[in-house]
């Protein structure tokens, strides 16, 4: 018999199997000026916004409001929530408005991005950073979002969540993993879940490790195309001894190539710690793939000459399933295993 995912949710009866180690202590002393946003509470009211792409048909958002009420909490729609100018889910001074209007709001205690898409970058010039500095508030949301993840990091100063969208299918594995980092405070160990093919040796939530170790630093990252767009501008945080996290979606092996070597050419990729590379959907070669590159054999030419502890296959990207990961906060990586353990919880 099926579960209702709500009363699922609600009751928080679903052990969090694979995708979370038992937690552990954290190691070693808070990051120097990080502010951690409020744990969010049942009951608590949290805003909803589109910064980026629209949502396709209006109804779709009923769901949306349910996915969130099924979490416990209250959705609060943006001013501009539907609202829709070409490919943007409108104007981009529409889009900051309720991004600005959110964090402004003393009812609203997280803000959750309904989708991503492309947008989020446009907005950064006017995002009113001295109102979001002074409420600091969990931004949930992946893909495009690493816009704002990023712009957080290096202007506001507070953990925020790559994480499930609003609109995403929120299942066992993803819900388990944002309640343990956003309502419980804890500091859990994401793992990749077993495989269970039949076949000796699996394929699913294989890990491959460039250099083997392990590595802690402050975790930073997002989608690989737009953190590359975002090189060079003011709304970068600083990645010296950072753990660098990477996904995308629908690139080809150059292009990935392409975006690690502005990376590397403008100086980033040598002051990290370590890199985690989740997983890239549909990122394999146009057309006929003889004689050229793969993805690994992309990552490994650029990741193994580091020096430092890198491997691929983390379960975090565009995926049904996956882990939810503070910017910003202290983690540790180990690059055999494949894990990313939080050394500090990501709120209060």
């Amino acid at each position: 018999m099926k579960m209702d995912r709500r009363a699922m949710m609600r009751s928080g009866i679903a052990g969090m199997g694979a995708v979370l180690a038992a937690a552990r202590m954290p190691v070693g002393a808070a990051t120097p000026g990080l502010v951690r946003p409020p744990r969010l509470r049942q009951g608590d009211t949290v805003g909803l916004i589109e910064p980026a792409g629209f949502t396709d048909d209006a109804f779709d958002l009923d769901l949306v409001r349910d996915t969130i009420r099924a979490m416990g909490l209250i959705p609060k729609d943006a001013p501009h929530l539907a609202g829709r100018f070409g490919y943007l889910a409108g104007k981009d001074a529409d889009r900051a408005a309720d991004v600005n209007a959110m964090y402004a709001d003393p009812e609203v205690r997280a803000v959750f991005a309904v989708r991503g898409g492309w947008g989020c970058a446009r907005i950064l010039p006017l995002l009113d950073f001295d109102t979001i500095r002074k409420n600091p508030k969990l931004l949930i949301g992946y893909s495009d979002i690493t816009a704002l993840h990023m712009a957080f990091a290096a202007k506001a100063g507070f953990t925020t969540i790559h994480g499930p969208v609003a609109s995403s299918k929120w299942g066992t594995y993803s819900w388990d993993a944002f309640r343990a980092v956003a309502f419980d405070g804890g500091t859990p160990t994401f793992t990749n879940p077993e495989g269970h093919e039949d076949r000796l040796a699996q394929r699913v939530g294989r890990i491959r490790t460039f250099r083997s170790g392990v590595a802690r630093g402050r975790l930073l990252g997002g989608n690989l195309t737009v953190l590359a767009a975002l090189m060079g501008t003011p709304w970068m945080p600083d990645f010296t001894g950072a753990i660098l996290f990477i996904e995308d979606i629908g690139e080809q092996p150059y292009r990935i190539d392409r975006m690690l070597t502005q990376m590397k050419l403008a100086g980033l990729l040598g002051k990290l710690k370590g890199v985690a590379f989740g997983q890239c959907t549909d990122c394999g070669p146009g057309g006929p793939s003889f004689g050229g590159f793969t993805l690994s054999e992309v990552l490994q030419q650029h990741l193994e000459p580091l020096g430092i502890p890198a491997f691929q296959g983390g379960q975090f990207g565009h995926v049904a399933d996956q882990y939810s990961l503070p910017v910003g906060v202290q983690a540790e990586m180990d690059a055999t295993a494949g894990t990313i353990r939080l050394l500090e919880p990501a709120v209060s």
